[in-house]
This record gives C-alpha cells, structure tokens and sequence, in this order.
C-alpha cells in the first residue's frame, strides 16, 4: 500500500514540476512593456487576470498581486485571479482528471470575469487598501532570458554547476523510471507519452537556459520552494484518504453531510498554501466528491498566490479572501440543490 502511495505521489510531483518549468519558461520568454495599457481598460483587466489565474501554478497569482500593488489593476481584477487559480493543485487536477479539469479552469475564468466586475461595481473605496504604497512596477533586465545559445551551451556544462547537474540527474533519473515501467502507467497511451515528451522538454530546458535562469527560476523557486512540499501533500493527502476508506465509508458519508463539507471546503480554501485543497482534489478524483464542491474549494481556494498581498495590505487580503468565500458559497449551494 505505502509503496504504491509512494509512486503515485512520485508521478503526480514529477508531473507538477514539469509543467512548472514549461511555465516559468514561458513567463520569462514573454516579459514586456504591456501592464501599462491595462490601467484604463478594466475589462481587459479582468480577462487578462482572470487568465493569469487560470493559468497553473502561483507564478500568474504573484503576477496580478504585483500588478495591484502598483496600481496598475483593481481589486476586482485581483478577486478575478485569485476565483480563476488553483494553485499548484491545478497541475494535479490536470494529472488526474484532465478533462474536467479543463471544463473547471473555464468555469472558473466565466466566474471570475463576473466576481471581478462585481467587486469593482460595489466596492468604489478600494484605493485606500493601498494608497499607502506608492512605487512603479519593477522591470528586471535579468529576467529577459535568450534561452538557447549556442555561444553559452558548452562554456556552461564545461563549467556546470550543482543545480544544473542535480536538474538534469532528476530529468534522467525520471525518464529511467518511466520508461522502465517503475513509475506511472505500463501502456504507451497519451499520459505517457505527454510525461515522456515533457520529461524530455525539461531536460532540454536544464541543459541550454542560462545560469541566471536556472538558478533563480528552476532551482530556487521551483524546485526548492515547490517541489518537495507539493510530494509531501500529495502524499499526504493519497494516505489520509487511504486510511479512510479503510475504516468508514468515505464516499457514503459525504453523500450524507454534502453541506458540511461543503462549509469545510471553503474554509479550508481560507488557507493561503498550496497543498490542504489536495484532500477534495483527491476525494472528487475518487468519485466522491460532487463537482460542485470542489468547484466551491478551487473558488476559495488560491494556493500560496495571495501570500504576497499579506505584506501588500492585509485588509486586501481579508477582502478578497471574505469576497471569494460569499462566490464559493453560492456557487456550492446552486450546485448542490439546482443541479
């Protein structure tokens, strides 16, 4: 049993961690000049952050936050990010049930477009949870990354440092076990050959990126900040349910107490860390636990992304998280009685 729990956590961290890399890669590419269109267009606002938390992970949430916080969005494009992400949950989601999870990340984007617009139709005092902040938004040229280069590729493996050494052991190691059946699935079907393709994106990320990239993006945010905690809930979250079904009927239960759990999951979803929202992730992914909450919990619910928004404004922080409680809760409730 704890071997088996073991290996699914191993997949499921090992799939996170992929798409992570592909995301930070994709961020760093793409940085320009666009945020400052976005003052006067609210509408734009709210797509584009409700797009940026939809987006998997805590990078596109840290994005809207350090938006708000330099005045360049409103707090209902800050509602909108925070309804529309899951948190690093939502590379989960995809790993488990790809299709609903596709149909939930574009429920919650129509959801967060609304909250957003709502927010700033009802609240018009919101600039005093941040007027006491008064800077630009920073533009780091580090961050401009040219990604592959031939003239840095040999002098860096020639001179190859810890991180990029230990990154590429992880990639091969990975790409050994899955192709020796240890880990994942027997069959050549699409979960496989998409772990293969992406296993091998990363190592070719690892190989070719920049010191710069590598070091600040990959090691340190990625993997040291992310990876290790996201297996520890993973696992975590695989055993309770484990141990659970060995004693009570777990999916007999819930049936019985939908309410309940449905008020539990919302307040768990106050929680400002990736990793508690696992439990219903893995419940619905069992089958028992209706869509309904854990489209509740995945409104709530926004990872680590407003952690940052704690040393922005705290009474922000308190705003959005009571806002997106009052969605999750209709949402929740229309979904448990009207459907």
């Amino acid at each position: 049993m704890l071997t088996g729990i073991i290996k699914h956590a191993l997949m499921i961290t090992s799939f996170v961690f992929i798409m992570m890399l592909l995301i930070e890669y994709i961020n760093v590419m793409t940085r320009g000049g666009w945020q400052n269109s976005l003052k006067k267009n609210r509408w734009g606002q709210y797509i584009l952050s409700g797009f940026l938390g939809a987006t998997p992970g805590c990078l596109g949430a840290f994005t809207v936050v350090s938006l708000y916080s330099h005045q360049i969005v409103s707090l209902g494009a800050l509602v909108a990010a925070m309804i529309a992400t899951s948190g690093d949950e939502a590379f989960v989601m995809f790993s488990l049930f790809p299709a609903q999870a596709f149909w939930l990340t574009i429920l919650l984007f129509i959801i967060a477009i609304v909250g957003g617009y709502f927010t700033d139709l009802l609240y018009k005092k919101q600039d005093r949870l941040i007027s006491h902040l008064n800077h630009e938004l920073p533009m780091h040229s580090e961050d401009s990354c040219i990604c592959f280069s031939k003239k840095l590729f040999w002098p860096q493996l020639k001179h190859i440092t810890f991180p990029r050494t230990l990154l590429i052991g992880i990639f091969v190691l990975f790409l050994f076990f899955l192709l020796s059946d240890t880990i994942g699935v027997f069959e050549w079907d699409w979960k496989k050959i998409t772990f293969t393709i992406g296993a091998l994106f990363g190592l070719f990320v690892v190989l070719t990126v920049p010191d710069h990239f590598l070091e600040e993006h990959l090691w340190n945010h990625v993997l040291k900040k992310h990876a290790f905690r996201i297996f520890l809930w993973t696992f975590g979250a695989l055993l309770v349910i484990d141990l659970f079904e060995n004693f009570i009927n777990v999916e007999s239960w819930i049936k019985d107490n939908y309410l309940w759990v449905l008020m539990l999951a919302v307040l768990v979803g106050i929680i400002p860390e990736s990793g508690p929202h696992l439990l219903f992730v893995t419940l619905y992914a069992d089958g028992s636990l209706p869509f309904s909450i854990l489209l509740a919990s995945s409104i709530v619910q926004d990872g680590h992304g407003m952690l940052p928004m704690l040393a922005v404004s705290r009474r922000g922080f308190i705003w959005v998280k009571l806002i997106n409680m009052i969605i999750g809760i209709l949402a929740g409730l229309i979904g448990l009685y009207l459907i």
